[in-house]
């Protein structure tokens, strides 16, 4: 037996801040029967702060709103809407807010936090209060950052007169049957547990069901999905969130007229050969094989 689960925007309460200012609200995580992925959302005041600390996971963060300014040892970060980031487990770091809006950002946490364990995290000394600088992509000092706007979905935005920065293996988009994937954390940019990207679909964009030998998390930005999971469907908006544990089988299609979108997860990363198993293929062969 598999597993997987939906939460609902509009089911979701709205988190209270801590004393610091903070809050995450747990999408994805031990108690949902998750080995590898924890998975949240997180805010920070404007004058909100988290004390220095290190994990024994890695993290992996994308920026969803305003901004925020992350503390490590090698500097601080001015972190706005559309930046991501990994954190390598036990790398020293701190939040603050910024700003007059504070910010807002998903979290992938791989493997997942254990409750037995404190959640793995431990507090460490403070870090220097230092003037936040931006990201630059071109700069190797920040080379566990990067930036993400909708535009790089686009295919014909690629060559190098149209992009903004800079154009390397980091710019690169997969398309296939109407499907169009931005990596963003992976194993180029130092992750060894997880994965994140962006996925888009077209309006007649549309994936078979499949199963993979992973955990995948999807946060719905754009659009509407028609969604599978083991047999049960769903309607997924903004804000919804969804998960797929190893070997559930799953798959999706553009319910609208416009772009769909989201943001998705893998942990463990995928193995180099056969990290999906499409039904139809199998189908397929069964049926030769009866004919």
């Amino acid at each position: 037996m598999t597993r997987h689960l939906v939460r609902r925007a509009a089911n979701l309460p709205e988190q209270p801040y801590d004393e610091l200012g903070y809050r995450r609200r747990e999408l994805v995580g031990e108690g949902d029967g998750s080995t590898h992925t924890g998975f949240g959302l997180c805010g920070i005041r404007p004058d909100g702060r988290v004390a220095a600390h290190v994990h024994s996971y890695e993290e992996s963060f994308h920026v969803l709103y305003g901004a925020v300014i992350l503390d490590v040892p090698e500097g601080a970060y001015l972190l706005e809407e559309g930046d991501y980031g990994l954190l390598p487990a036990g790398v020293p770091h701190a939040w603050r807010g910024a700003g007059d809006r504070g910010g807002r950002w998903a979290d992938m946490l791989a493997p997942v936090p254990r409750a037995r364990y404190g959640y793995d995290t431990q507090p460490v000394p403070a870090l220097p209060a230092r003037d936040p600088v931006r990201i630059d992509v071109r700069d190797p000092r920040t080379r566990s950052f990067g930036h993400f706007e909708a535009a790089q979905m686009d295919p014909g935005k690629q060559s190098q007169d149209l992009l903004a920065v800079s154009a390397s293996m980091r710019t690169a988009l997969l398309v296939y049957s109407g499907i169009t994937v931005k990596m963003m954390v992976d194993s180029d940019l130092g992750a060894v547990a997880s994965t994140m990207f962006m996925v888009q679909y077209a309006p007649d964009g549309a994936a078979g069901t499949h199963d993979h030998p992973f955990e995948e998390t999807y946060l719905f930005l754009e659009g509407e999905a028609d969604a599978v999971f083991d047999g049960e469907r769903y309607r997924l908006g903004p804000g919804d969130c969804a998960w797929a544990g190893a070997g559930c089988v799953h798959g999706f299609a553009n319910a609208g007229q416009g772009p769909l979108r989201w943001l998705e997860t893998q942990a463990p990363q995928p193995p180099p050969r056969h990290s999906y198993r499409f039904t139809r293929d199998w189908e397929y062969l069964r049926e030769a094989l009866e004919s």
